[in-house]
């Protein structure tokens, strides 16, 4: 009999007795006998060494496909140019690759693979474009109409308009090329235009700057004609149905028509604004950079798109999508806010050093190794709105509207949508050591094996009477599963497709996933059990082994030991299309059409412990170089408590040495970076 616990690279869990088995994923995997075990807890209280973050596992940056998407973006990348559509954005980095971010449902964000070269985005509603510094253009999205495609031929490009269902592409003789849907004219360019500068696409009009200052526009007016008078213009921007000029004196000359959550009004701009230097229109909101490097909004602002960050100062350049801004600053960050309660949010900033992810409806948690938790996506219900404050954070759930987090001192916080009192924590529940939300209802683990669970449906809440012996959760859409230490199965609440009742003789479980219509069982020979709705796509793909970790939303996920993700079920929305290029995964979450993977951090591996028994004494060592670590134990790993290790260690030929007294029943070791 042998017990196995995987360790990342930069993550060990070994005695002195440890033997190494190779793994591609993971390095290196320790294997310990069950003999090993007993020589360890005869001789001194049981030693872990835990080289890594909070849940023993490398930090990670996050990957999101399907109906919302996200770009993996590594801590300290910079960017160099914004686009905001309807309800996606792109962001161009230095070194001209493309990052996307935001609704997905017609692939918008789904960016070519190995694009590169990019020098200017612009997103549309449901597409996307980049030029590249050879002038020519590549696009994606929505192939409706053909504005997620390109024009045989198109060359020799300088600057690019994605609007609502066509295009534009300025080329640099100055004349204009359109494509895409014409039903007001938009992609019919006036005969005879030239000496163009700079073209801008709204949703069913365009605007074109000419040499001298001027502006022509075509495709429908809304009822409200561009000023006759209208020149010494430098910039134009185009929105739904009114069009923005800044002049150079650096005045903004408005005109069209702007929705105001009842009528459309005339477009005004803010009296007063000057020293504007850019501009930028969204749906039914305006934007302007001053020279200052702040920002001005005006207009419609049902999601927030007009209140700028207080403070908000250094910025280099604005975008504006149908209800979200962005601001990209001097240091090459970007700054977003602003977005329709029904739909995601902005990319929120700083999604690395990652421990732990969930997925919910249509938001998504993250862990972090500080104990902090950053959320994104639907917030209608205020899921994603972090309690203030919220620190010490071990593990998080993302239920359909609602979020939990457990804490260090085994309480659990709870905030979102709470009409079936799923938010309704029990007064007085303790001893917590794992979570699990469901659509309405929430579940908890005690570390007595028990579980307690809350939300006011019955049948959700019935936790079968004389459950014990559990050692890992899972809530679904209106059900709930147990894993018991002998490994097996419990299941109860509803029983729609049978996705509550366990296939007879279920044993050999390590790990367990409820979805929406489905149940998902590992098993400790790498294969995956399901039940619930099996009809076509949703059954377990033929063949599939080697599996260490599952997941279950609208689809189904299954990371491989080799660090890559097979999805199969509906696949309405590019769920189950995991990206061809995705790799060296270490944590997945499934949620409502879209899936989450975390990614190992590109960091160099951090150093790996040692430790050796001498009565009573845990003598740790690591080898050198290990700048900027610190060697942190905490007396339990369910709710760890790390605090730094006082004595210094020793360094001798290269490896550092350290004795530390063992006391209690275990003691737990780790090197982190702080």
């Amino acid at each position: 009999m042998r017990q196995t616990r995987p360790a990342y690279p930069n993550n060990t869990l070994c005695s002195r007795r440890t033997r190494f088995e190779k793994s591609t994923l993971l390095n290196y995997r320790c294997m310990l006998r069950m003999s090993d075990w007993w020589s360890v807890l005869m001789a001194l209280p049981m030693l872990v060494l835990l080289s890594g973050p909070i849940t023993a596992q490398r930090t990670g940056t996050v990957v999101q496909w399907g109906q919302q998407a996200m770009s993996p973006v590594v801590q300290g990348t910079r960017f160099k140019a914004i686009a905001a559509g309807f309800y996606h954005n792109l962001a161009l980095r230095n070194d001209g690759t493309v990052v996307a971010w935001g609704d997905n449902d017609a692939s918008q964000c789904v960016v070519p693979t190995g694009i590169s070269g990019v020098v200017a985005i612009s997103a549309g509603w449901y597409h996307s474009l980049a030029l590249k510094s050879d002038g020519t253009v590549i696009a994606w999205g929505t192939k409706g109409e053909g504005r997620g495609t390109v024009p045989t031929g198109l060359s020799g490009v300088t600057a690019i308009a994605a609007g609502t269902y066509h295009n534009l592409a300025l080329k640099d003789d100055g004349t204009v090329v359109a494509w895409g849907n014409d039903s007001w004219s938009q992609s019919t360019v006036p005969a005879g235009l030239n000496g163009v500068v700079a073209v801008a696409a709204g949703y069913a009009h365009n605007l074109a700057l000419k040499n001298d200052g001027t502006v022509v526009m075509w495709g429908t007016d809304y009822g409200e004609q561009m000023p006759a008078d209208l020149g010494d213009v430098v910039a134009v921007a185009a929105g739904k149905s009114h069009s923005l000029a800044l002049k150079k004196d650096g005045t903004v000359v408005a005109w069209g028509t702007i929705w105001n959550g009842s009528a459309y009004v005339s477009a005004t701009a803010p009296a007063g604004l000057t020293d504007v230097v850019d501009i930028a229109a969204g749906y039914g909101h305006g934007l302007a950079l001053k020279d200052d490097g702040t920002v001005v909004a005006w207009g419609f602002d049902p999601g927030g798109a007009n209140t700028v960050p207080a403070g908000l100062n250094g910025v280099v350049a604005i975008a504006a999508g149908a209800r979200n801004s962005l601001a990209l600053k001097s240091d090459g960050s970007i700054v977003a806010w602003g977005h329709d309660p029904d739909r995601r949010g902005p990319m929120p900033s700083g999604i690395n050093d990652v421990v732990a992810i969930a997925a919910g409806a249509e938001h998504s948690l993250a862990l972090k190794t500080d104990g902090s938790v950053v959320a994104w996506g639907q917030n209608g219900a205020g899921q994603c709105s972090v309690p203030t404050g919220l620190s010490g954070v071990v593990a998080v759930a993302a239920g359909s509207f609602h979020s939990l987090a457990l804490k260090n001192d085994r309480t659990v916080v709870a905030w979102g949508y709470n009409y079936e009192g799923q938010t309704r924590v029990p007064t007085g529940l303790d001893g917590v050591v794992a979570l699990a939300a469901g659509y309405g209802h929430s579940l908890a683990l005690k570390n007595d094996g028990t579980v307690v669970a809350w939300g006011s449906r019955v049948q959700e809440n019935a936790v079968p009477v004389g459950l014990s012996g559990v050692k890992a959760i899972a809530a679904g859409y209106g059900h709930s599963l147990a894993l018991k230490t002998n490994g097996t199965v419990v299941a109860w609440g509803d029983n729609g497709f049978g996705k509550s009742t366990v296939p007879q003789g279920l044993r050999g479980v390590i790990a367990i996933a409820a979805g929406n219509r489905h149940s998902l069982a590992l098993k400790d020979d790498g294969t995956v059990v399901m039940w619930g709705y099996l009809d076509g796509q949703y059954a377990v793909p033929g063949g599939l082994s080697g599996v260490i970790a599952i997941a279950a939303g609208s689809d189904s996920l299954a990371l491989k030991d080799d660090g890559t993700i097979v999805a199969w079920g509906r696949n309405y929305y590019g769920q189950s299309s995991v990206p061809t290029d995705l790799r060296d995964v270490v944590a997945i979450a499934a949620g409502n059409d879209y899936g989450l993977a975390m990614l190992i951090d590109p960091s160099p591996s951090a150093p790996s412990l040692t430790v050796d028994n001498a009565t009573g004494m845990a003598i740790i060592s690591w080898f050198s170089p290990a700048d900027g670590y610190v060697l942190e134990n905490s007396p339990a790993l369910s709710v760890p408590i790390w605090s730094a290790v006082a004595t210094p260690p020793t360094l001798v030929g290269g490896l550092f040495f350290m004795s530390n007294a063992v006391t209690g029943d275990a003691r737990f070791f780790r090197l982190r970076r702080p």
